[in-house]
């Protein structure tokens, strides 16, 4: 297939154009700049943002797209998450409208909101920062036009990811600067509370089986269904990566706001892995 992906220099991104091509697949990477982008694949550089009458053709006329283009996403209350709204929304619904035949748009936990337990792709969503507003409107948005086009939707629904954390702003990439400045202890909370977690070269797997089948549509949590203590998490990735440094457990308090356990539902991606092999 021809894949679209947008971001494709990104912290994810990258990571799914190695996927994508390694399938033998055709790639289109779309990113501001090409740096960090897989040799492999076709640069473009058309803007995704504008009103672009021709858009799908300057952009290779794709059979899919990825879209994972987001700017700021790991400050979730960055104004631009509302501003650029709209440049999401009309980008989607323009190749949607234009001859697409499966879209992919990354999602994420923080869409939910508060949540105790499981979230499948049932749970009512109540928001509680600018990014999760942003991402929740645009899912409602291209499911209503998903409606009325013939483009199969997949709204890829992410939780915590780890790995590659030289490109990320994780818990896990502050240990690791803090390590190298020659911190012996990292001020943490209780680390009681339960997370999905997900290294992100799955993570890129599971984004990319979830495109390229064509059984499951609609929201898909790409995620193991696995709850993990953070403190449990963290302490294995010291452990992993040999590092000289140890948690100072209570040293914040735990937020009020952040539930004892959330992970994701897992059945859907399970059931398209397993048909992958």
């Amino acid at each position: 297939m021809k894949v679209l992906v947008t971001g494709a220099a990104g912290y994810i991104g990258r990571h799914v154009v190695a996927r994508l091509l390694d399938l033998g697949h055709e790639v289109l990477a779309s990113d501001i700049s090409p740096k960090g982008i897989d040799g492999r694949a076709r640069y473009c550089d058309a803007p995704i943002f504008g009103a672009a009458e021709d858009l799908f053709e300057k952009l290779g006329s794709p059979d899919a797209c990825i879209h994972l283009a987001w700017r700021n996403g790991f400050v979730h209350n960055a104004p631009n998450h509302m501003r650029d709204l709209s440049g999401h929304v009309q980008f989607c619904q323009t190749m949607m409208e234009s001859g697409l035949r499966t879209l992919s748009v990354m999602g994420s936990m923080h869409e939910v909101g508060y949540w105790e337990g499981a979230i499948d792709e049932n749970t009512p969503c109540n928001p509680l920062s600018q990014y999760g507003v942003a991402k929740n409107a645009l899912r409602q948005s291209l499911l209503l036009t998903a409606q009325q086009t013939p483009c199969s939707l997949r709204w890829l629904r992410a939780f915590y990811i780890t790995g590659d954390e030289a490109r990320s702003s994780s818990i896990f990439a502050k240990i690791i600067a803090a390590a190298a400045e020659g911190k012996k202890e990292f001020p943490f909370t209780s680390g009681r509370n339960k997370c999905d977690f997900i290294d992100v070269d799955e993570l890129a797997k599971m984004i990319v089986a979830a495109t390229l089948q064509n059984e499951i549509e609609g929201v898909i949590n790409v995620c193991t269904g696995e709850p993990v203590s953070l403190g449990e998490r963290v302490e294995r990735f010291i452990r992993e990566n040999a590092l000289d440094i140890r948690l100072r457990y209570g040293a914040y308090p735990d937020r009020p706001y952040d539930s004892p356990g959330v992970w994701g539902d897992a059945s859907r991606i399970r059931r398209i892995m397993e048909r992958e092999g």
